[in-house]
């Protein structure tokens, strides 16, 4: 797995100077974090209700893929792909680097969603799209959420996780990736099943947890 992982540019950045690595990460992320929080709050005041009702009749066309594209289908083949390495890994005796990598890339995915619904979404607390549009106020509730709260978007959590842990080890996927996030981000938005805050907080979080998770991956494997 070493030596898969210095065949790719990010592991050469890795083992060159890690704290100034460390301190670079850290600056980026403080800036994105900023301009995400600042593009979220603009987007909580000024465009999300004004975009879900404006795709509010066009959502009824896609109600059938909420049941093929839930968050219970995607963690069900995640686990899958997961118990499936597992078991190549004993009748095989080894596991190729790119198996590692989505693995890594599946349990970060299915992580950041927990630590998301079970947690940010209770504390935050803003109502559905549907709720909102038939009549439940836009704004936050501190602390009296559920599962079924806005904010953050749980599937952008679960792709940008799963996106961000083969972004940081295959540099060459950045590009196709963030495409299929931002086709992803479209659909949630033309199904209204997520205002526009929701899907930047989102996949700000889940990035974040997968990048962290494939920096974590990469140290590892070069110990």
């Amino acid at each position: 797995m070493t030596h898969a992982l210095q065949d790719t540019p990010g592991f050469r950045f890795a083992t060159v100077t890690p704290m100034r690595r460390f301190a670079a990460f850290v600056q980026i992320w403080s800036l994105s974090l900023l301009a995400c929080a600042a593009a979220a709050a603009f987007s909580f005041v000024h465009l999300d209700v004004p975009v879900a009702r404006y795709f509010w009749d066009a959502a009824h066309p896609l109600e059938r893929l909420a049941g093929g594209f839930g968050s219970r289908v995607i963690l069900s083949c995640e686990a899958a792909v997961i118990l499936t390495i597992g078991l190549v890994r004993l009748v095989r005796g080894h596991t190729p680097a790119f198996a590692k990598a989505l693995a890594i890339a599946c349990l970060a995915s299915m992580c950041a969603y927990v630590i998301n619904d079970h947690i940010l979404k209770i504390l935050c607390g803003v109502p559905a799209p549907a709720e909102v549009i038939e009549g439940a106020g836009h704004a936050f509730n501190i602390w009296r959420g559920s599962e079924g709260s806005s904010f953050p978007s749980g599937h952008m959590v679960l792709a940008s996780a799963f996106a961000g842990v083969l972004m940081r080890l295959y540099r060459s996927g950045i590009a196709p990736l963030c495409v299929l996030l931002l086709l992803g981000a479209g659909l949630l938005l033309v199904g209204d099943w997520h205002f526009v805050s929701d899907i930047i907080a989102g996949a700000f979080f889940g990035t974040t947890a997968g990048l962290l998770a494939g920096e974590l991956w990469v140290a590892h494997s070069s110990a």
